[in-house]
């Protein structure tokens, strides 16, 4: 019986937007049918319309979808919504396959109104998700159970589509990720070496870096396939560099690799190319992140080079005159979006020159990615990668960032106005990457929102107090909104468990009720453990962004044994956070769309670990309730006694919920003493809510 599974019944009547109390773990062990069940109950026949072949008809307008399966945001005229919107990273490994994430969403409040999923195409090396390695979806998320309880849903773009479908209905926005770069030797690179900047390496030296090294790269390519054959029968080999690269991509990829059904097939002929290649040391140069950007070399420690199963070398690259936060990815590619000067002589990018080809063509990808997936907003990879050394121009032109290229392509391609962007960026002092602030670069990237690096500092010390602070700042005078971000993929690393040791409820009170402020969370934070000291790599969501092999799989080793994620068990930050996000369902659909007024704004001095805040009386409906959120960010004091000033004396204040638990609850009301209402204490780490009465 459903009934018995936690919070089913509340959730299949409405009650509730989610089943209260479901670890995310026992949903995944359910049964995909008896979960459709459960939607079906909840939904009704929705279900089958969004499971229907009309549903998940990839060669169907978008417009033309049934109104079920509609983008909650359709209604919304621009990308703004954004700027408020609770958004979950999913990544799909994590979960098993797509069928995992539906299971996983009945688990997610109407709180959390946005989904983004991690990278979906085919992985490359280490089969990392954020290395593509082609424009084929990725097989490995392909979920036998949809395909059985649905036989039409036979393919990875249907269930692509059906997944969407399903968060669609159940209120939920859903985002993918765009990347401005490829796995360095993936079919993009590869089949078209046009859309990259490629070198010539001998005896670990790169002695060319010319513009011409890409045709070289061309007439190589031409002769490996006159050498091995078409992939596919009923293919001749082109006679020339100039015909075959004028194919169609999707034919001339054919004849280079395969079907893209032949997943094995085509991996073999890739690598078979990649050995022809750095044969003749023909390579794409690697993708670079931190001033100068440009300007590599081999790394001359031998030590620092990798020797694949194939018997191939695999040298890292450094910047040859690094600055603070110079890196090279060696695996990584980034597209040739500008023309170079002097013939790249110096490494220097003709910012005057784009290539516009190029443009189109990452353009054109995404958004039939956005297309199948029917898509409400990106998540812009490596968004604060800003090769400009003096910032942004005085005239700011379409091909100024890729990224922000490819939103408004989508908005006007799909007519999707309120396809949103939400950048991944660091937002650090001006001049860190020395291209200015950040924020100027975001704006003129059309970003919306920015995740951010709340994420990366304990709760309560000086430097989250100050981040927050300044986010708020930005927050309230830039078109760019910083989140409050819990915590990423990219985080839940053992690296960083000395982030989430204390602190996790009150940074999520704080993530869902600033009603007015972007927010961010990994899957997963929900039931994460306690670590204090490194454990298995299963037990972090990072370690399966790629999957690397090794004789270990405890830190500072990044293999993993097992493809399976390894759920936390931590009960009471699970209990703590569910009785939130209760809450939270209760608080937040009185005080959407208002704007905040801060009582005790977030001490950027550090001397204050408190802060308080309430509603703007003016942006709320008549007669509509108003609240007022404490929180103690010092998760190792009490906060003693504090005046929370700005409200009418007149007013009291009614307690109605605590991080600690209901039996924490002081049920004692607050009053005025004529200046500021007075707060004995705050437990630490604690957030409190009263009603304003």
């Amino acid at each position: 019986m459903t009934h018995s599974i936690p919070g089913i019944a509340g959730y299949e009547s409405g009650e509730a937007t989610f089943a209260i109390g479901l670890r995310p773990q026992d949903a995944l062990a359910l049964p995909l049918g008896e979960v459709l069940q459960i939607l079906r109950r909840r939904f009704g026949h929705g279900i089958e319309i969004a499971l229907s072949d009309a549903a998940v008809d990839i060669e169907r307008p978008l417009k033309d979808l049934p109104p079920e399966v509609r983008s909650p945001r359709s209604g919304e005229r621009d990308s703004g919504w954004m700027r408020r919107s609770n958004v979950v990273g999913v990544n799909v490994r994590t979960v098993g396959d797509l069928g995992g994430l539906v299971k996983y969403a009945i688990t997610l409040p109407a709180a959390f109104d946005a989904v983004q999923l991690l990278p979906i195409w085919e992985p490359g090396v280490v089969k990392s998700l954020y290395g593509i390695a082609g424009w084929n979806l990725n097989y490995e998320f392909f979920s036998n159970e949809l395909h059985e309880y649905a036989p039409n849903l036979d393919t990875i773009e249907k269930q692509v589509r059906v997944t969407t479908n399903l968060l669609h209905l159940m209120g939920k926005s859903v985002g993918m990720d765009v990347i401005p770069h490829t796995d360095r030797f993936s079919e993009m690179a590869l089949g078209t070496p046009d859309l990259f900047e490629w070198m010539k390496v001998r005896d670990r030296q790169i002695v060319d870096h010319s513009d011409g090294v890409a045709a070289e790269a061309e007439r190589a390519v031409l002769a490996w396939l006159h050498d091995r054959g078409p992939a596919v029968d009923g293919f001749d080999a082109p006679s020339d560099t100039e015909t075959l690269f004028g194919l169609d991509e999707d034919v001339r990829l054919r004849i280079l690799f395969g079907t893209p059904e032949d997943r094995f097939g085509r991996i073999d002929r890739r690598v078979d190319l990649i050995k022809y290649l750095k044969w003749f040391g023909l390579e794409p140069v690697p993708a670079t992140m931190g001033v100068p950007f440009r300007g590599i070399q081999v790394d001359p420690d031998p030590a620092h080079t990798v020797v694949d199963g194939h018997g191939m070398e695999w040298p890292d690259f450094v910047i040859t005159e690094p600055e603070f936060m110079s890196r090279v990815f060696s695996p990584l590619a980034r597209y040739k979006f500008y023309e170079r000067l002097d013939d790249n002589v110096d490494w220097q990018i003709d910012f005057d020159r784009p290539r516009t080809a190029v443009w189109d063509y990452v353009c054109r990808h995404y958004a039939a990615v956005q297309h199948i997936g029917n898509f409400d907003f990106m998540r812009g990879d490596m968004s604060h990668v800003q090769m400009r050394p003096d910032g942004v121009p005085e005239v700011v032109d379409a091909y100024y960032d890729i990224l922000g290229a490819v939103k408004t392509y989508i908005q006007d391609t799909a007519a999707v106005p309120w396809f949103a962007y939400l950048a991944e960026t660091f937002l650090p002092a001006r001049d860190v990457f020395q291209f200015g602030e950040e924020l100027d670069h975001l704006e003129a990237s059309l970003a919306d929102a920015t995740i951010g690096d709340l994420q990366s500092t304990v709760v309560g010390d000086h430097e989250f107090l100050r981040r927050f602070r300044r986010y708020l700042d930005d927050l309230a005078t830039r078109k760019t909104a910083p989140a409050f971000t819990v915590m990423t993929a990219d985080k839940d690393d053992p690296r960083f468990d000395g982030f989430y040791r204390a602190g996790n409820e009150v940074r999520l009170f704080t993530a869902l009720l600033l009603a007015d402020m972007p927010s961010y969370i990994g899957l997963g934070f929900e039931v994460r453990d306690v670590h204090w000291e490194p454990v298995e790599n299963e037990r972090y969501t990072k370690l399966f962004v790629f999957h690397e092999e090794g004789e270990s799989n405890i830190h500072p080793s990044k293999a993993r044994f097992s493809d399976h994620f390894i759920w936390g068990t931590n009960d009471e930050l699970f209990g703590h956070l569910t009785d939130l996000r209760v809450f939270a369902e209760t608080v937040l659909p009185n005080i959407a769309g208002s704007t905040t007024q801060w009582l005790l704004p977030p001490d950027a001095t550090t001397l204050r670990g408190i802060a308080a805040w309430t509603q703007d009386v003016s942006s709320l409906p008549a007669g509509a309730p108003r609240y007022v959120c404490l929180a103690n960010y010092d998760v190792e004091r009490d906060s003693g006694y504090f005046g929370v000033p700005a409200l009418p004396s007149d007013s009291a204040l009614k307690p109605i919920f605590t991080t600690l638990g209901s039996d924490r609850l002081d049920p004692a009301m607050v009053t005025s003493n004529g200046f500021f209402h007075r707060i004995n204490n705050l437990a630490p780490g604690e957030g409190r809510v009263y009603l304003v009465e």
